[in-house]
């Protein structure tokens, strides 16, 4: 089971990042923009593009879902820390939304950044 500071950990570990609170939460920026959040000690804010949600909460209903209402306009999902099998999946999430934020530099100089 990942834990707040499993995703704090691995989060920082990835180029660039940095963690500043916002809306009373903590999140996690590449290039000023948010590729992460935890929302409590239970789940975290990923970027997803919109087109592909559907298909992961359908497919592991357990483990992702969206903010009633908030998430509708977003291209984000929430992952339920407690349903993901450990650091390896973490990381792979947590990559995958950075890969999303980063700035073609930052991309461009760390093509494989979760190793």
């Amino acid at each position: 089971m990942a834990t707040a500071e499993d995703v704090r950990r691995i989060a920082l570990g990835l180029p660039g990042t940095t963690e500043k609170p916002a809306w009373g939460r903590p999140t996690f920026r590449v290039g000023g923009k948010i590729f992460a959040s935890l929302g409590d000690d239970a789940w975290m804010g990923v970027k997803c593009p919109k087109e592909e949600r559907a298909e992961l909460i359908a497919a592991e209903p357990g483990k992702f879902f969206l903010g009633e209402g908030h998430d509708d306009n977003y291209a984000w999902l929430r992952v339920r820390l407690a349903a993901l099998t450990g650091d390896d999946e973490l990381s792979a999430i947590l990559t995958d939304s950075w890969r999303q934020a980063a700035p073609r530099k930052l991309l461009d100089a760390h093509p494989d950044p979760g190793a």
